[in-house]
């Protein structure tokens, strides 16, 4: 009996064949995470003159799910999904779909406040407005120099 197997696309036997078989053997812990963070949160970044535009797909999370954080300049976004299935007839040969927590970080810079930032999800895509902080010319004194 053929056990049920997607097909993999885009499949370069060559470029695996030529793999350095230590990263294959020091890496084996977090190969499947390799293979599948590419997939997850995937993101565009646009450059305005008003700021940057962050666009990640997020698709299976939903809003409540998705979080947004600024700390020391630096933005997070985590986004977590939880698959709940009540079916206990038969069991599953293969499982596909994410279930969990993930997350990005970016440098936004130090005098970025929270509430510059603007963030709107619909439809599994998270936009994010980030404003660019002109730095305010510091007004110059006048110092006057004794002369002897």
């Amino acid at each position: 009996m053929a056990m049920m197997v997607p097909m993999r696309r885009n499949r370069n036997l060559l470029s695996e064949l030529m793999t350095d078989p230590f990263d294959a053997f020091f890496n084996a812990a977090s190969a499947p995470m390799q293979k599948m963070s590419p997939t997850l949160m995937r993101t565009d970044i646009k450059e305005t003159d008003a700021g940057f535009e962050l666009t990640i797909d997020l698709p299976g999370f939903d809003k409540e799910g998705v979080q947004a954080e600024l700390k020391d300049g630096y933005l997070t976004v985590t986004a977590e999904t939880k698959q709940e299935t009540e079916d206990k007839k038969g069991t599953y040969v293969r499982q596909e779909r994410f279930s969990g927590k993930c997350s990005r970080t970016f440098y936004v810079g130090d005098d970025i406040e929270e509430g510059d930032i603007k963030a709107k999800f619909d439809n599994g895509t998270l936009q994010i407005d980030v404003p660019k902080k002109v730095a305010k010319p510091e007004p110059e004194t006048s110092r006057s120099i004794s002369i002897d």
